[in-house]
């Protein structure tokens, strides 16, 4: 793993990426915190990071657009996949240098806060809460930047489907709340989504019996839930696009309340993606 880290790191400060992301991180970031915490006399600088994680929509996008896909477009991907580094271990070289610049510029934007406590007492539990739903956000959605950019040898398209999936994810609280409540189309999602864990499940084990069987108990276990007490479907859609929500955990961390299940969530959030990268890059491997 530690190669293909230092070899990403490397590439991020000999090609423009690294410096345009980290200009850009700290330059918003400082506009942001002029804004709200200088002209507007605010001192809650966790207002500040959750303005700015708006910009991860452009960030994010610009620091993992060429992580596959640039190896992908020189033809250089098979070489990588052939070297003595198991696929986990250059999923992860890649993924954890794409973090450690954005941690760069997180601790660059760490002055920000100092600077406000020479004016007076800063909420500190607030502030640290928000920096660390900042960070965990920001390694989920490299996560989800990894797993796009496998998936295409374009980086353009990499960024723009990115950004699209990192704006879907931010309206998710606004598309669960439109979502019916009614018990029909909830059996319906739920069936959708047992097929879906079905399809993970073959995709990875190729076991087209252990799918199948997978999928139909979970049918069947589903129908009778819903003519045993149809109730426990109401609102099912909504409850679930909610708790799927990455936005609403940071509001939690923002109000200073450090709480386990949330940061075990974007922990399993950031695994899924990585583990998912893995397998497309090892179905390809072999194809």
């Amino acid at each position: 793993m530690l190669p293909i880290y230092k070899k990403e790191i490397k590439t991020y400060f000999t090609q423009m990426t690294g410096y345009i992301f980290l200009t850009f991180m700290v330059l918003l970031t400082a506009i942001y915190f002029v804004l709200i915490n200088v002209f507007g006399m605010d001192p809650r600088y966790y207002a500040v990071l959750s303005g700015t994680t708006i910009l991860f929509f452009v960030l994010i996008p610009t620091l993992t657009m060429r992580l596959f896909s640039e190896e992908s477009r020189h033809k250089t991907d098979q070489l990588l996949y052939t070297c003595p580094l198991s696929i986990g271990q250059i999923v992860l070289g890649k993924f954890f240098a794409a973090v450690s610049l954005f941690l760069i510029g997180m601790a660059a934007t760490v002055l920000f806060p100092f600077i406000l406590s020479r004016y007076g007492e800063l909420p500190v539990s607030q502030i640290a809460g928000a920096f660390i739903g900042f960070i965990l956000i920001g390694i989920c959605f490299v996560a989800v930047g990894l797993f796009i950019s496998v998936l295409t040898d374009n980086q353009i398209i990499a960024a723009v489907a990115t950004f699209a999936t990192l704006f879907a994810l931010f309206i998710m609280d606004a598309i669960a709340n439109s979502m019916p409540v009614q018990t029909a189309p909830s059996l319906i999602f739920v069936g959708a989504l047992i097929v879906g864990v079905a399809a993970i499940l073959y995709s990875s084990t190729k076991n087209i019996l252990a799918s199948i069987i997978l999928a139909a108990f979970g049918i069947a276990a589903a129908v009778a839930m819903y003519f045993i007490n149809n109730l426990i479907f109401d609102g099912f859609i909504v409850k679930t696009l909610q708790w799927l929500s990455v936005y609403s955990r940071f509001e939690n961390l923002t109000n200073g309340i450090l709480n386990f299940a949330d940061i075990l969530y974007y922990v399993s959030f950031a695994a899924l993606f990585i583990y998912l990268t893995v397998n497309v890059i090892e179905k390809r491997r072999w194809r």
